[in-house]
């Protein structure tokens, strides 16, 4: 049978748009739907955006430091509005290298919105569109959970775009998301509340990346509310008053015209039409197998829809194996171990490997030998900063095998970036002994450890 395009991609997100281009390198010919801008939650409402107002929120901290090194006090004063259309700006340029890197490799483009009529066939904006193969990259979305009053509260996607910069602000949710916009906020100096149903922030991680960013947090400034649950939320002439029920009882918080809803994100499926195939579901998320592929078998997905490691190189890297393997005829598949990933804090957070309590789990305690170490950086001498760095190396004694690595302080994901090669390989803690460290610099720590 013939079909308009050998491979149609729903979604010209990071994954979508990785997976478009290698398969239009290898021969295929591809279209690509797309109803908002190019390039997905990263480039538009993640990673890209919120890394450059991570970097906003960083120069109070820079002043104050100068001055120990024989700079005169800066009075400085911040305007939102400037760093939000700076940053709404380099995102627009993005997009137009997207569009160009796109026309460069002759994909169409489809500015609509694709869904479903049958296994090959797409509506796609008035048009209807065959394909031999699909795929399905179309993310996730932010959870809003059915409260009263949650009408009232933006959700990360929003930030950037909020006219005035909130005076006071609640943050709900204490993932990797609420924390990084909660850290952003307050150095920006907004007075900034965060509400965890659970003891610690930042679930999933190493217990003292946990600990660590979540007391550098609370010594910054940040309010933290453990073991709290969000009641309502109620519009006023003043703001919005936020109920939230604590150990000790009921409050109310007052915040401005908005609080940010951080409660985690789900893969946005609705209104792809999936029940006109045989695309099975998983826990809201559409099943896959190692290749990519779903329960019909000219269907794929990749990235946050699958829900398998919500990160933006992991679904590049997924959707460039798709296709290697269904068009270049090089039969490859995503590894998701030792996977490194940075939480972008104030102190910074990164990570590769395993926990302490994943090695504790399947080797046992005595199994497992772990190496800690904090200290202040050089860099906070002079000015007298009582900031400091922690490293961990999780290693298994059978083998010496480096099983995990985890960094809170400054440049974590530089700095994990490198040893996550360094795992990736097999390195053992004696080859981390032998080698040489780069004096004087924090990473060299993780090369002399005992």
């Amino acid at each position: 049978m013939s079909y308009d395009f050998d491979l149609f991609v729903i979604g010209a997100g990071s994954g979508g748009i990785a997976s478009a281009r290698r398969a239009a390198q290898h021969g295929a010919k591809v279209g690509i739907a797309e109803s908002w801008t190019l390039g997905g939650t990263c480039v538009n409402r993640g990673c890209v955006p919120k890394k450059l107002m991570v970097y906003a929120s960083h120069f109070p901290e820079y002043f104050h430091a100068a001055v120990g090194y024989g700079w005169s006090p800066v009075e400085s004063s911040f305007d939102w509005g400037h760093l939000t259309a700076a940053v709404n700006n380099e995102v627009l340029r993005l997009n137009g290298i997207y569009q160009r890197m796109l026309d460069n490799s002759q994909v169409t483009v489809f500015p609509h919105h694709a869904s479903f009529i049958d296994a090959h066939t797409l509506a796609v904006g008035d048009d209807k569109v065959t394909a031999d193969k699909i795929l399905i990259a179309v993310g996730g979305e932010p959870v809003k959970p059915p409260l009263p009053g949650i009408e009232h509260a933006i959700t990360s996607d929003d930030i950037f775009h909020l006219p005035n910069q909130p005076e006071r602000m609640v943050i709900l949710g204490g993932g990797y998301i609420g924390c990084e916009f909660a850290c952003i906020l307050n150095g920006l100096g907004t007075e900034v509340t965060q509400v965890i149903r659970s003891e610690k922030i930042l679930r999933g991680f190493d217990a003292d990346i946990q600990a660590e960013v979540q007391g550098a947090m609370a010594e910054s400034g940040i309010r933290i509310l453990a073991h709290t649950d969000l009641r309502g939320i109620e519009k006023t002439e003043q703001g919005v008053n936020v109920t939230v029920r604590t150990q000790a009882g009921e409050e109310i918080l007052v915040a401005d015209a908005v609080s940010l809803a951080a409660l985690g994100r789900k893969p946005k499926l609705a209104g792809l039409g999936l029940e006109q195939t045989g695309v099975e579901l998983a826990a809201g998320a559409i099943a896959t197998d190692q290749y990519s592929r779903t329960a019909e078998p000219n269907i794929f997905a990749v990235g946050d829809c699958t829900d398998r490691m919500n990160l933006t190189p992991v679904a590049i890297n997924e959707g460039r194996a798709f296709a290697d393997t269904e068009f270049g005829g090089i039969s490859r598949t995503m590894s998701y171990e030792n996977v490194p990933t940075a939480i972008f804090t104030t102190p910074e957070a990164a990570t590769v490997g395993m926990t302490e309590a994943e090695a504790v789990e399947k080797y046992g305690e005595d199994g497992i030998q772990v190496f800690r170490s904090k200290f202040r950086p050089m860099y906070y001498t002079l000015p007298n900063m009582q900031v400091k760095t922690l490293m961990k190396l999780i290693v298994h004694r059978e083998t010496d095998r480096v099983l995990g690595a985890h960094m809170v302080g400054d440049d974590a994901a530089e700095i994990i970036q490198g040893v996550a090669i360094a795992l990736k390989t097999g390195a053992t803690k004696a080859n981390f002994d032998a080698t040489v460290g780069i004096h004087p610099s924090a990473a060299e720590e993780f090369v002399t450890m005992r």
